[in-house]
């Protein structure tokens, strides 16, 4: 779920005015967890620009989106952003439990 929403966000976001555009996925497993590499060549993203989600507000309230970093973040334990001149990288770890 994770991956599909950060994809998501890079269509959107760093893609959103163009029609093409490369997400480069990389998954590497060990006895630690899973490590997710995703790395995208749009527009920059600055996570801390990013206003944190109302969780109190009433579901009828909420603007439409929104959530989706949040949610990234509630479900890895270890998220990294890296703009690179090369790419931007995001990198998300998932231990075992």
């Amino acid at each position: 779920m994770a991956v599909e929403e950060a994809c998501s966000n890079i269509i959107e976001h760093a893609y959103g005015d163009v029609q093409v555009g490369d997400i480069e996925c990389t998954c590497a497993a060990d006895a630690v967890g899973l490590t997710i590499t995703l790395c995208d060549y749009g527009r920059e993203f600055d996570p801390s620009e990013v206003p944190e989600p109302d969780l109190q507000c009433r579901l009828e309230d909420r603007p439409v989106g929104g959530l989706g970093l949040y949610l990234i973040y509630q479900m890895m334990d270890e998220v990294h952003f890296e703009c690179r001149p090369e790419c931007n990288l995001l990198t998300m770890v998932k231990r075992r439990a």
